[in-house]
């Protein structure tokens, strides 16, 4: 699935099955909950956090992808092309970090 056939999925889910968008601000809100569920799997995953039972069925899978659904909420309800901006956003990188990260001792 592209970024493109996502937003346009979500959308068409939102439209029929969720009845409408939340709020922009109720879906920030609900953004920073989703990211703090994938920093609480990564912790007792990777960390040293020792998992609760309640959260021993979770998949960080799933996980991100409930992030990266509320993103494209955010995306669709502000008018964010994703495709394109992640291109500019290469294009930025590319540019800014062309020797940046080549030329840093802590990466070498």
């Amino acid at each position: 699935m592209t970024l493109q056939e996502a937003q346009q999925n979500i959308d068409q889910w939102i439209k029929t099955t969720g009845v409408r968008y939340f709020s922009e601000l109720t879906n920030m809100a609900i953004l920073t909950e989703e990211v703090g569920e994938v920093a609480r799997l990564m912790s007792r995953t990777y960390g040293d956090q020792s998992f609760k039972e309640s959260d021993a069925h979770k998949q960080l899978s799933d996980e991100i992808a409930d992030v990266l659904w509320v993103l494209i909420c955010i995306a669709n309800q502000t008018g964010v092309d994703l495709t394109e901006a992640m291109k500019r956003n290469f294009e930025k990188k590319n540019i800014r970090d062309v020797e940046r990260h080549q030329q840093n001792e802590k990466l070498k």
